[in-house]
């Protein structure tokens, strides 16, 4: 196929544009052209393209080729055209195609893209043709029927739903969805002469709140098509319209027009005052639209608009308790208004911004990946405060709460830190660091104007299969609890936490999952009610208890024995047991679309979930029929109003309690600090102590600085596979997707002789020792389970030549990159083995401990098995025979260095602490000189002691009791016996049980 000529089309003038068709795509290739594609929801999904002989179709040559396109979609699928360079299409009237029917009456929706900083991020506009003709017809739409997707658009798209035409970046023929077939596609091509553009009206602002006695200054910008000055005189009218307020009474009318004289630049501006009275009345918020007109001119898609704040109501009173702001503001609300609250939509699915006001929408998101088209920290902020804007249209001016999933730092944001995931954070086996890393995360997240974190994940994996292990913090519940800390962090400074995904999230069952082609991910978790408490609702009770401000039910399914039901309908565990039971006071907010998933129509789904107790829905896109939907059910006693009530109140209460009535708008003043040294340097930290060290054969590690270093792997110098999913996009992508530092780059920096190599294709000769970085590459949530398009849990067959060759020529460490335990084959001539997870931007926190600037002190959080068909493997398992138990990890520091410091911290507490002063495990004789335990008998009986008296203390610290039970654990591990023991420990020190966790590593030292 030949494309258009794409520079013929930049470099030409307007003028130029003639009447004839300009072909983008005309096929005329061996095989399907480059940038063309198809795409699906699963692998079945995905159209089969070719390219075949087309010469029926009308005026097409003997020798025409055609695009043939064989699908069976189940949910969505079809192909694109993505142009290498973006193409000025303002020239023309319109967008045909050529298109062989089958008279099947679908509907078929294509799409154009727009602008952008690529074909993957730009607006989307469609328009649809019905397929009622079997053979071949012609699409012809002129650019001004095509609208804006309501239904999705992509990361980082413009939103200002203007179709500019003038840097477009290809289209897409969308395939209806549940249906088979066979389309054929010829000659996409641009036809006719563009009318003239008229000139674009615009205003500094589409909202002006102003109080009463006020005055609000409306800018207007004229700007022409093609950027040049005014070729004539310009008048411009304004006038204030008809809205809520009364003119005279609350503003003064204006009227009159602006002057722009010929030659005046595009983009310049003249401004009008409009000024409000006082009524003396205590009222809601009126409204003064703004109209604009003039001759060859077109004014903005929505009028601006001037708004009378609402003033001397109880509820915006701040001195009011908030119980009594939320009682007031209930009582003045309208049903429409109170679904209103109840309704998340995302932010690329606005028709046009008003539509805030006009769905009185409650929330919006940024779903993963969904960022401004410039992705920076003021970015954000402009966009959230122009999101914020539009609430302030509203009669009661309730704001936004705007959310995002910022799982490990602000990862949405190019710039941002980036802490390990979860799984890394869990093997740091430190609160207070984790606690630490909310923190900063929500410092970064508020300056960006965001003021909700759908964080953390307190799933309790029980399957290395599922594509969402990393998020969790570990296999055991008593881990996961304890790295609930977490949540303080984000709400002690500004942020609300999320606690997800309830309930059971990480225990269904593989094969389980009926989403797409996923194989564990939203299936069925199969479990009795007493299980379920103790292993999947344990870290909930814990976050309940840490009060926080919102949980979201998981895509999954509970069975109790008598059939699966999912989690978004599951009345028993939301109402009865989250609100009831364990007294959660805070609102459930839903997953992604997830109430699509209830069986039953749209109705019933929105009926079963608002009566299971969730009290925002997240919709993304179908605000407006979910808002329908659930006023119809209101209003037919499906849904009781007392529990519609319920929901908005508990929402309410959040955002009154954030402060975001009296500050609706970003604070910026910690904008600069989003991704900065001093929070980039605690990532560092956190991805050195989440190291974990398997195995380490004549004590290879820590390297020595003045080795000769021989670096290869597919991981060692790649930020994106580092950092994982979630990062940037949802499923995040390989490369320099963000700043960091690359684990390569961080031995460079501390080494001083490097040879790298990723293939180890380079001379292996004249190195001391050699450090293979491998892994996996990102992904997320179902799209990253085992047995889904061909993956599995094995090193890619590059990663294990790398190894291979780099063991096999000399000394070597081996650091696996992933977000769980993978299959690593032979390592007997492998002498040391690094967890490394998933460290996030901070490569450096990788180099420290490989070379001793600060010791390895990480352990697993997972069960690291020896073979897959071992899996589902996990602490407590009756038959448990691991490669690497959990909580395994060797230590590179001296445990009586350890224990020292221990004593000195017991010595400032309170009588118990004192007490369990460890002196008894101290004495010289029980030691051998590089500090590694001599006499263990008496240390091990020293230790049980003051565990039995650490218990007891109200003052010692989780990392002192850590520290203590460490030292046993080296023992355990020395001794290379009965793994089940020293998992079985690691599980009750999580849970505050040291003596039992002492005797347990002492019984596996035996």
């Amino acid at each position: 196929m030949t494309l258009s000529l794409v520079a013929a089309l930049i470099v030409a003038p307007r003028a130029a544009a003639a009447a004839d068709p300009l072909t983008i795509t005309d096929f005329e290739s061996d095989s399907v052209p480059s940038g063309v594609y198809a795409w699906g929801n699963d692998a079945a999904s995905t159209p089969a393209l070719t390219i075949e002989p087309g010469p029926a179709r009308p005026g097409a040559p003997a020798t025409n080729r055609v695009l043939k396109s064989v699908y069976n979609v189940s949910q969505w699928g079809g192909w694109s055209h993505d142009l290498a360079a973006t193409q000025d299409w303002s020239p023309y009237e319109g967008f045909s195609f050529w298109v062989n029917g089958a008279a099947s009456g679908q509907k078929i929706f294509f799409e154009i893209k727009d602008g952008g900083g690529g074909a993957g991020a730009a607006e989307l506009f469609e328009s649809s043709f019905t397929d009622d003709t079997a053979g071949w017809r012609q699409v012809k739409v002129p650019f001004g029927s095509f609208t804006r997707r309501t239904d999705y658009q992509p990361g980082g798209a413009p939103s200002d739903g203007e179709l500019d035409l003038v840097a477009m970046w290809g289209y897409s023929m969308r395939l209806p969805a549940s249906s088979q077939g066979t389309l054929e596609w010829d000659q996409v091509e641009l036809y006719g002469t563009a009318p003239p553009r008229p000139v674009r009206l615009s205003t500094d602002r589409p909202v002006y709140p102003v109080n009463e006695k006020g005055e609000a200054r409306v800018s207007v910008t004229v700007a022409t098509a093609d950027g040049r000055p005014l070729p004539a005189d310009l008048a411009v009218s304004y006038r204030t319209g008809t809205g809520t307020a009364t003119p005279g009474g609350d503003y003064t009318p204006v009227e009159g027009t602006l002057t722009f004289p010929a030659g005046t630049a595009s983009g310049a501006a003249r401004a009008f005052t409009v000024r409000t009275l006082k009524d003396g009345q205590d009222e809601v918020a009126e409204t003064i639209p703004i109209e604009l007109s003039g001759t060859g001119t077109r004014p903005p898609a929505e009028a601006p608009v001037v708004v009378i704040n609402a003033h001397g109501l109880p509820y915006l009173n701040p001195r009011k308790p908030v119980r009594e702001r939320v009682a007031d503001l209930l009582g003045r609300m309208t049903l429409d208004e109170k679904i209103g609250q109840m309704t998340q939509a995302e932010r690329g699915a606005l028709g046009k911004q008003s539509d805030i006001a006009t769905y009185v929408l409650g929330s919006l998101l940024s779903g993963g990946g969904s960022t401004p088209s410039s992705n920076t920290p003021r970015a954000w902020a402009d966009m959230i405060d122009g999101f914020q804007l539009q609430a302030r249209r509203t009669r009661l001016q309730v704001p936004l709460i705007y959310g995002v999933d910022a799982v490990h730092g602000h990862n949405n944001v190019v710039g941002a830190t980036i802490f390990p995931h979860n799984v890394g954070m869990g093997a740091t086996r430190d609160p207070g660091l984790v606690e630490r890393a909310g923190e900063i995360t929500a410092r970064e997240v508020k300056a960006t104007g965001v003021p909700w974190d759908f964080a953390p994940c307190l799933c309790v994996s029980r399957d290395d299969r599922w594509g969402r292990a990393y998020e969790s913090f570990g296999e055991d519940p008593a881990l996961v609890s304890r790295m609930a800390t977490v949540i303080d962090g984000l709400q002690d400074n500004g942020v609300l936490a999320t606690a997800k995904h309830y309930v059971g999230d990480g225990g269904t069952a593989y094969g389980s999952s009926t989403s797409g082609d996923y194989t564990i991910d939203q299936g069925v978790t199969k479990v009795g009610r007493q299980e379920l408490e103790a292993v999947h609702l344990a870290p909930f009770v814990e976050a309940v208890k840490r009060g926080v401000a919102t949980v979201m039910p998981s895509f999954s399914s509970v069975d109790f024995g008598d059939g699966p039901l999912k989690m978004h309908a599951h009345k028993e565990l939301i109402t009865d047991v989250l609100k009831g039971r364990l007294g959660f006071k805070g609102f459930v907010i839903s997953d992604w679309q997830a109430i699509d998933q209830i069986p039953g129509d749209y109705p019933s789904d929105v009926r079963a979930s608002v009566n299971a107790g969730l009290d925002m829905i997240m919709v993304p896109y179908a605000y407006p029929a979910f808002e329908s939907t659930l006023k119809a059910e209101v209003e037919a006693g499906r849904v009781p109003l007392s529990r519609v009530d319920d929901a908005v109140a508990r929402i309410l209460t959040q955002k009154f309690r954030l402060g975001l009535f009296e500050h609706p708008y970003t604070d910026r003043t910690g904008i600069d600090d989003v991704g900065s040294a001093a929070h980039r340097a605690v990532a560092r930290t956190a991805a050195a102590r989440s190291q974990v060290l398997l195995k380490n054969d004549g004590g290879l590690l820590p390297l020595r600085r003045d080795a000769r270093i021989y670096v290869a792997g597919s991981n060692a110098d790649d930020i994106g596979n580092q950092a994982g999913g979630w990062t940037i996009t949802w499923q995040g992508s390989s490369g320099p997707i963000t700043p960091g530092t690359t684990i390569l780059s961080a031995i460079r920096s501390r080494a001083s002789s490097v040879t790298y190599s990723r293939d180890a294709s380079a001379d292996l000769a004249g190195h001391d020792v050699g450090v293979v970085v491998v892994g996996e590459t990102p992904y997320a949530e179902g799209q990253g389970d085992v047995g889904r398009a061909g993956r599995t849990l094995d090193l890619s067959a590059a990663d294990r030549a790398a190894i291979d060759k780099v063991c096999g020529a000399m000394k070597c460490a081996v650091l696996v990159v992933s977000g769980r335990p993978l299959q690593l084959g032979d390592l007997s001539g492998v002498e040391a083995v690094v967890a490394s997870w998933l460290p996030g931007t901070e490569g450096a926190g990788v180099a420290d401990p490989l070379f001793g600037a600060v010791p390895y002190t990480g352990r697993l959080p997972f069960t690291w098995f020896r073979s897959v068909a071992q899996l589902p493997i996990n602490v407590g398992d009756a038959a448990y025979d691991p490669l690497w138990p959990y909580g395994w990890g060797l230590r590179t520091d001296r445990a009586r260095d350890r224990l020292k410091a221990a004593r000195d911290r017991l010595a400032s507490g309170d009588g118990f602490s004192k007490a369990a002063s460890l002196v008894l495990a101290l004495p010289a004789h029980a030691w051998n000189a590089d500090g590694s335990v001599r006499d263990a008998r008496a240390v091990l009986g020293a230790l049980g002691t003051a565990a039995t008296l650490l218990e007891r203390s109200k003052t010692d610290a989780y990392t002192v009791d850590d520290a203590v039970v460490s030292v046993a654990r080296d023992v355990a591990q020395s001794a290379g016996r009965r793994p089940d023991l020293q998992a079985a420990a690691d599980h009750e020190l999580a849970a505050g049980n040291l003596r039992k966790a002492v005797d347990l590593l002492a019984q596996a030292a035996r």
